[in-house]
This record gives structure tokens, sequence and C-alpha cells, in this order.
């Protein structure tokens, strides 16, 4: 009898030995993630892919910046095919892709809108908090920001101008902004602009804090009450209001201000979702991708943000407990 139950655990032994190299194969993520994201993340998601390769090295990432508008559209308009939208305005992903092409929407990150410039940019010796804006209507001075309809940046930018008009209480400061910086010095991404100043091309440009930041860019902060970078100050960025094309060709919808607020979503047909949900939750760690992106200057939310509980309980679960509830 003793002989038999030997015999029994041995085989159950072997058995478990051949089946455990299959069990391992089915959990460890395999194949290609593609990845939208918005233009500012593009340093610190080249990071998150190197480590998470490392991690699990049968998974190729494959990303691909742009603005964020410009993200979503590559998947409503154009029908591209990806894994992962990672949105530098969350409500770019609630607007654009609920509920046709995602269900849930995640919220990951804040930043705020500096004024970036280099030694070489006029007046750079004397500009400040005070004067920036003075500073940039002069003779001569060369400025930009991207493009309101396709990046956030974009639209951020103009928000912070509008919003000078009423801080400082100087009617038609707006409009005298817009009016010191022809179409030209728009640009399809914010990033984009960060080679027009090191290369002396552009004196001052407006980009986010991480940007500036990674590019080691010098950079001037003006008032938290206009920088969109603080949700205490919300009521006074909602007074300002940008137009934007809306979801369908010929519409249109109004934008107003809002503290700066990333998001970050899996697409519906998604076509590597396990792996697409392993590399979700290395970003939403706060020793993976969050970290990362506190080190390289762009506040982290840990953890993570979703509006209500019906939303936490539809989202994998690998990320449901690594998100907490706020509106």
């Amino acid at each position: 009898m003793k002989k038999v139950k030997l015999s029994f655990l041995i085989m159950g032994i072997i058995i478990f030995l051949l089946i455990l190299p299959i069990t391992l194969a089915f959990s460890e993520p395999t194949g290609k993630v593609i990845i939208f994201h918005a233009g500012s993340l593009t340093i610190p998601f080249a990071k998150m892919e190197k480590k998470f390769e490392a991690r699990h090295p049968k998974v190729d990432i494959m990303r691909e910046a742009s603005g964020s508008r410009k993200c979503a559209r590559k998947i409503s308009d154009l029908k591209k095919s990806c894994d992962i939208m990672a949105s530098a305005d969350f409500t770019v992903i609630d607007q654009l892709l609920i509920p046709d092409y995602a269900g849930w929407n995640i919220r990951f990150a804040s930043n705020r809108l500096v004024l970036c410039y280099t030694d070489g940019s006029k007046y750079a010796d004397s500009i400040n908090a005070k004067n920036w804006y003075k500073t940039l209507t002069k003779k001569g001075v060369v400025w930009g920001h991207s493009e309101p309809d396709i990046d956030p940046c974009g639209y951020r930018s103009v928000m912070v101008l509008q919003l000078a008009e009423k801080y400082y209480k100087m009617p038609g400061l707006y409009q005298k902004l817009i009016d010191s910086r022809p179409r030209e010095n728009i640009r399809p991404k914010s990033v984009e602009l960060v080679s027009l100043l090191q290369t002396g091309n552009m004196d001052y440009a407006w980009e986010y804090r991480s940007v500036a930041v990674q590019h080691e860019l010098k950079f001037l902060e003006i008032p938290r009450e206009i920088n969109l970078g603080f949700v205490e100050h919300n009521d006074f960025y909602r007074q300002a209001k940008v137009k934007l094309s809306g979801k369908k060709p010929g519409t249109f919808t109004e934008k107003k201000g809002r503290s700066i607020t990333y998001g970050v979503t899996l697409i519906k047909d998604a076509p590597n979702k396990e792996a697409a949900v392993a590399f979700l939750a290395y970003l939403l760690d706060a020793g993976g991708g969050l970290k990362i992106l506190n080190e390289m200057g762009q506040p982290a939310y840990i953890p993570a943000v979703v509006p209500d509980e019906a939303m936490r309980k539809i989202l994998p679960e690998k990320l449901q407990k690594l998100v907490t509830i706020a509106e």
C-alpha cells in the first residue's frame, strides 16, 4: 500500500514538472505591444520600455509619439491598430475614444506649462516672471507653441495667454500676444519646438515642465494661477476657452481650462491585450513607471486615479489594485 502511494506521489511530481513550463509560458507576456502616446511622454516611456523589456524579453514595445488629439484620431478616424493610448490630456480619451474605442480612462500624472529659452535667446538675461509677456511682444523676439487642434500643449499655451490677461488685469493682452506670434511659429508637437530653441531659430517656446527638465532647457516658471499645474486653481483656469475640432468632421467643441492631467487606456480591439495589461501594470506601479515619471520632472499620481467604483470594476484585474477613486 505504501509503495502504491509513493508511486502516485512520484507520478504527481513528474506531471507537475511537465506542466510547469507550459503554465509559465502562458503566464509570461509575449509579442508586440503598440503604444500611441503624447510627445511629452517620449523620454520617460523610452526608459519604461527598456526596463519592461528587460523584465519581459519576449515582449517588444513599439511606441509612436504625436500630439494627443492626433493619437486619438489615428484610432478613431484612420482606424490604425494599437494596444494602448496615453494622452497628455485625459479628457481627449473621454471625448474622442470612449465609448466606441475604449471603455475606461486612468489618470496617472500631472504637469505644468513653462516658458523655455536658451542663453542665446533675445533678452534671456532680463526676462522674469513679472515681465515675460512684455518680452514676448518685443520686436524681433521669435516665440511659438504647438498646434492646438493636434496637441494639448498647444491649446494649453493659448489658455495660459488668455489667463495672463485676466491675472495681470490687462485688457487686450491676449490679442497683443497672439498678434506677435506668426502662424509659422505653431508646430504640430510641442517637442518639435525644442530643436528650434536649441538651433537658435526660436527664442522662446511654451513647453511642459517635464519636457524642459528632460531636455535640459532653461525655463521660466510663471505664476501658478495661470500655469495650469495646480488643481486648487481650477476655478480660475476654467475662464480660459479654446475652440477645437469635434468628434465628427465639420463639428467643433469648446475646451475649458483645467489643471493638467494625463490619462491612459487600453483600446477595445487591442491585438495583444495580455502583454498590454502587463505594461500598464508596470506603468502604474509606484516603483516602476510612476517612479520614472517623478524622476524625470513629471509629478505622478500615486496611486493612479479613476473617477468612480463603476470604472474601477471594469478595469483588468491586475490594474484594479493600482488605482484609487477620486473626482
